[in-house]
């Protein structure tokens, strides 16, 4: 499935510049894939449950995810970035 816009909100901006520069520059090659295909393999992409049922993650690596939500028309919002704390 091919993503047509991401938007961000804030609270993801301010977890990106948190990140090192090598985690920054690995979610915006795993960003690139996510747009080409969000369910790409490399992205291990998957439906969250529970209190964030309505939300889903994909792998930046082994440690760090993004957690992001659907929305309208193809697009997509990026909640947060960062370790499993981004689920609470």
């Amino acid at each position: 499935m091919k993503i047509d816009e991401i938007y961000y909100s804030s609270h993801f901006a301010h977890s990106f510049k948190k990140l090192s520069r090598e985690l920054q520059k690995k979610a915006i090659s795993k960003e690139k894939i996510f747009r080409e295909d969000c369910f790409d393999s490399r992205l291990k992409t998957h439906k969250l449950k529970g209190e964030l049922m309505d939300y889903w993650s994909f792998s930046l690596d082994y440690s760090h995810r993004i957690l992001f939500q659907f929305q309208a028309g193809g697009s997509v919002a990026f909640i947060d970035v960062g370790r499993h704390s981004v689920y609470r």
